[in-house]
């Protein structure tokens, strides 16, 4: 067996949750979270204040601890305090994507047994509709909104201390991802997987106290909630929050705070390196621009270094991994590379076909081992045993190999699933909608290369007698069952789907006719 280890010293293993980590950075008379597009500030004796009071809140109300709260916002200091907050109750935070439709959140407030919903006023109508016929007792918004209980008048005696947690084994953090394959499923993410992973990005991370960056990657994505709010606030440092991303406005706030490390994905790489409006900033202060989600081409990656004169890093990390397994150290990196190993963390390469580990230099699937490895799915444990596999591996269904430095270069991916704008889409999940749909008979779906997403969604279709479906149809059928990026963007008629002689979509063959 060949294992690459990492190149730095194991971080300690503690018994803190992830909010006495958190916590245990803050300064209390610092700005830690702004409201990017009011200036609205909260300090860190304020964000502490608000989460020990809405933990006590929850608890005088019966809603903690061992419950679980779906929370469906976009970023805004309040998202911070309400996550930790339930944390601090002793809760579970399942993270809903407030732009999924009402059939995406119904299916994840059954599947996570949720029993409070808060959200922002613009979702109401949303969050209504799904909660019905789940376990939800009472939604809570995030402001103020006529007939439901605003999160001002949940805020309760403080509860001065963390609610009891085992947590090695207690969930904390139920965000949805794809996995491998296949629909959406529950993450379950311990109070130590997150803990330990703020412990080990920080390491190579080198972001330092009084720093500021623009948080406008979602929370509800891993990606955000850890890299984003729970590294920045445990390293004493602060959040400017986007609740979406406008170019424009992300380059005012980013030179209105002198943010010297930006955290984005490709596709705002690919504006900093090619948008004529970038050069109307003047952006010397920035030392560091990390791109992760997807993997960056060392083409782009340069262009915008070159353009930003800055360093152009890659990271890499899933959910599944809570999430951060490689960082780029001290903000420099290779071109292509995806950084190296963090602390406490293990790794091989393996062959697909054979299972037999391979050696430097050559491409295989990356297994990841170490304490930031997820609980598993929930509900799934077919699809728990199928990724965590003996001795505690991960399998992470990447392509790739190390160099002689330790370095990680990321070149396929063994999984189906499509990465557009850096956002998961598995092609099972737009497949089944696609087959309600009574002029289809079959349907396939890829990924295919574009310039701007990364990936698009291909559907490939083979009509239901009589029928002539177009494209147009097909996206206006989906329109209020798929979230946005899981819209199919291109479209073929085909006689038939390739299949192997189980039934399995041949999406190999597919890839090769486009």
């Amino acid at each position: 067996m060949t294992i690459i280890k990492s190149r730095f010293a194991d971080v300690a293993l503690t018994d803190k949750t992830v909010t006495q980590r958190v916590f245990e950075g803050i300064v209390p008379e610092r700005t830690i979270l702004v409201d990017g597009p009011t200036g609205r500030e909260m300090t860190g004796a304020q964000f502490i204040a608000a989460v020990k009071s809405l933990a006590g809140g929850l608890t005088q109300r019966g809603f903690a601890p061992n419950r679980v709260l779906a929370l469906m916002a976009p970023n805004i200091p309040e998202y911070c305090v309400v996550f930790h907050g339930a944390a601090w109750a002793g809760d579970t935070i399942t993270t809903v994507n407030p732009t999924y439709t009402v059939h995406e959140v119904k299916h994840q407030l059954l599947d996570s047994n949720a029993e409070i919903l808060v959200v922002v006023a613009p979702f109401l109508e949303t969050a209504r509709e799904a909660a019905e016929g789940t376990r939800v007792q009472e939604i809570i918004v995030i402001g103020e909104a006529e007939g439901v209980t605003a999160l001002k008048d949940v805020m309760g005696a403080p509860l001065e201390q963390q609610a009891p947690v085992d947590v090695e084994e207690h969930i904390v953090a139920l965000p949805y991802s794809s996995g491998t394959t296949g629909l959406p499923k529950g993450v379950m993410l311990t109070h130590r997987n997150l803990t330990v992973n703020i412990d080990q990005s920080l390491v190579p991370a080198d972001v330092k106290q009084e720093e500021m960056t623009v948080a406008f990657l979602p929370f509800f994505h891993i990606y955000g909630l850890e890299v984003l709010m729970n590294i920045y606030l445990a390293a004493g440092a602060g959040l400017v929050t986007m609740p979406r991303f406008d170019l424009e406005l992300f380059l005012d706030l980013i030179t209105k705070y002198q943010t010297p490390r930006l955290w984005i994905v490709p596709p705002v790489a690919l504006a900093l390196a090619k948008h004529p409006l970038v050069e109307k900033y003047d952006l010397s202060f920035i030392e560091q621009v990390n791109s992760a989600a997807a993997p960056l081409g060392a083409d782009v990656a340069e262009a915008m270094g070159k353009r930003l004169g800055t360093n152009a890093t890659q990271g890499y990390g899933m959910t599944e991994l809570s999430p951060v397994s490689h960082v780029s150290p001290q903000g420099h990196g290779k071109p292509g590379a995806s950084g190296v190993t963090v602390s406490n963390t293990e790794c091989r390469i393996v062959d697909p076909d054979t299972g037999h580990d391979l050696p430097l230099g050559e491409d295989g699937e990356l297994w990841v081992r170490g304490p930031q490895v997820m609980k598993g799915y929930l509900n799934n444990p077919k699809a728990t045993a199928e990724t965590v596999v003996d001795g505690g591996w991960m399998r992470t269904g990447d392509i790739g190999h190390f160099d002689e430095d330790g370095y990680l270069y990321i070149t396929d991916r063994l999984k189906e699933l499509i990465k557009y704008k850096g956002f998961q889409v598995a092609p099972a999940e737009v497949e089944a909608e696609i087959l309600t749909h009574h002029e289809i008979a079959d349907v396939a779906v890829i990924g295919v290369p574009d310039p701007d997403a990364g990936e698009i969604p291909m559907a490939f279709v083979v009509p239901a007698p009589g029928a002539t479906p177009t494209l147009e149809t097909l996206q206006g059928y989906l329109e209020g069952r798929l979230s946005h990026y899981k819209q199919i963007r291109r479209m073929e008629i085909v006689p038939e789907i390739p299949k192997s002689a189980a039934g399995k979509i041949l999406r190999r063959v597919l890839r090769a006719q486009i």
